[in-house]
């Protein structure tokens, strides 16, 4: 039986193997590595609770290796039940069986980073080095910690060394090199920084896929998005069972982590952060996405929306306003305002070449493969400024765009026009949005601790020459004044 239930698991096909791993501990309880193997399944079907407690039994049953089990369990509290605090002690638990555990201590070191507790997360990344000094990621996300950096800073030639060692992956390289241009650019030695990070790229590429960033099957996908929502599609009114959450989208680096911090500032907000329900349904209940959108019932919708609304509501089970802050959720604002006929949206918008420069500068996902490659940024960002424009012509008054580099200059000013759009009175905490307690779990985790600041809006002016074809090829959707 459990050969069977393991070759089910193997071949993944999930839902039999947790089926047959249940029957097995129906009979066998005290079957350790059977908890473990049931418990990994139940979270790649979403049951998260059911999967804590299977953890429980295989701890409770005197599981080899205990302290990998409260490192699985701080994973699911962290990414899925979106429980830090549970997720620490899970961590905590797993470094007192095993002292120096590097998986255990990176991991409590990035919930730090997340909460902003700079101090406590340098000193656990620099207890992963400690452990073990080749481990590429920690050095990088130690020098990520880094507030303030010098021209003779020895981290500089650590990144460096670290970089160019020859048995290094192509992923190690591409952290490592991230990180170093990161320093560079901030001491002000621009041509060596853009180099570093034109290799960075070139090492994500080497462990992307073959093509990571097709322009013309983007486009077509575009054409097929518009093409699915030719009109507001506005049906019946229809209650809802709760008001839906403040939807944040634009590209990515565009500012949508500083609107959500912002906004949480609020008395009355709770951000969300990066959700993935609303792609999720597009990956599966709308499948194919967008066509389906032609076939879709309005019982489909209310169901749909009524799910995702209780979702958000077990998530936070105490929020009055939610922020999703998901920024390619762009490309859903049809099915958003399909889900919630009254639903408001803002897209953050900045310089296009501030707003390309830090795509290629940042180690995304290669999901992002628009990323790997500057011009193919670009395309991405001229796509997204055409879709953009189809759904300000369906729901322009549902649309705010939030101009960042406005927004540097006058914060007060937009702060207003923020709150306004969603509804909320003034709150003068909305201007201290760096001193927020909440979880940020994105590349902007660090400069949205910080006091504003506007060294990133015209940041592009620093690498003028390198964006000189870029320049050329937005040339229709630049400001008119370029000083901005």
């Amino acid at each position: 039986m459990l050969r069977a239930a393991a070759q089910l698991q193997h071949a993944g096909r999930t839902a039999q193997s947790i089926s047959a791993y249940e029957q097995i501990l129906a009979r066998w309880p005290d079957l350790a590595d059977a908890w473990y193997n049931l418990a990994y399944q139940l979270r790649l079907v979403g049951r998260f609770e059911h999967a804590l407690a299977a953890y429980r039994n295989a701890l409770d049953r005197g599981i080899s290796r205990p302290e990998e089990i409260r490192l699985n369990r701080s994973v699911i509290y962290s990414e899925d039940v979106r429980d830090d605090a549970a997720a620490g002690k899970e961590l905590d638990a797993a470094l007192k069986l095993r002292p120096g555990f590097v998986p255990a201590l990176f991991n409590l070191a990035s919930l730090r980073e997340n909460r902003g507790k700079r101090d406590e997360a340098r000193a656990l990344y620099a207890a992963v080095l400690d452990h073990d000094p080749s481990h590429s990621e920690a050095l990088a996300r130690y020098a990520g910690t880094q507030a303030a950096w010098e021209a003779d800073s020895p981290l500089i030639d650590r990144l460096t060394a670290a970089m160019d060692r020859p048995h290094g992956t192509p992923a190690e390289k591409a952290s490592l090199g991230f990180a170093l241009g990161g320093a560079l650019d901030r001491i002000a030695h621009y041509d060596r920084a853009f180099a570093v990070y034109e290799r960075a790229n070139r090492e994500s590429r080497k462990s992307a896929p073959p093509s990571p960033y097709d322009r013309t099957a983007h486009e077509a996908f575009v054409n097929q998005i518009i093409r699915a929502f030719p009109s507001d599609g506005r049906r019946h009114p229809r209650p809802s069972v709760r008001p839906p959450p403040i939807f944040i989208c634009g590209m990515f680096r565009s500012g949508s982590t500083l609107v959500e911090q912002i906004l949480a500032a609020h008395r009355r907000v709770t951000a969300g952060g990066e959700l993935e329900l609303l792609p999720k349904l597009a990956q599966s209940a709308f499948a194919p996405f967008p066509s389906s959108m032609e076939r879709v019932t309005e019982a489909q919708l209310e169901r749909h929306a009524t799910a995702y609304l209780q979702r958000l509501h077990t998530l936070f089970p105490n929020a009055d306003v939610l922020t999703d802050k998901r920024p390619e959720n762009f490309l859903y604002i049809g099915l958003i305002k399909a889900l919630f006929p009254d639903a408001l949206i803002v897209n953050t918008v900045r310089h296009p070449l501030d707003n390309c420069l830090s795509i290629y500068f940042l180690h995304l996902s290669h999901s992002m493969g628009y990323a790997l490659d500057l011009m193919d940024t670009a395309h991405h960002y001229r796509e997204y400024r055409r879709l953009m424009a189809h759904w300000k012509s369906l729901y322009g008054s549902a649309i705010f765009d939030f101009d960042y580099d406005a927004y540097v200059r006058e914060p007060e000013v937009w702060t207003r026009k923020l709150l306004d759009f969603c509804g909320l009175d003034w709150n003068e905490t909305c201007l201290a949005f760096h001193q927020n307690d909440n979880e940020v779990r994105t590349a902007s985790a660090w400069q949205v601790r910080e006091p504003l600041y506007s060294r990133a809006s015209g940041r592009w002016r620093n690498y003028e020459r390198q964006l000189l074809p870029v320049r050329e090829y937005l040339a229709d959707l630049l400001p008119d004044n370029q000083d901005r």
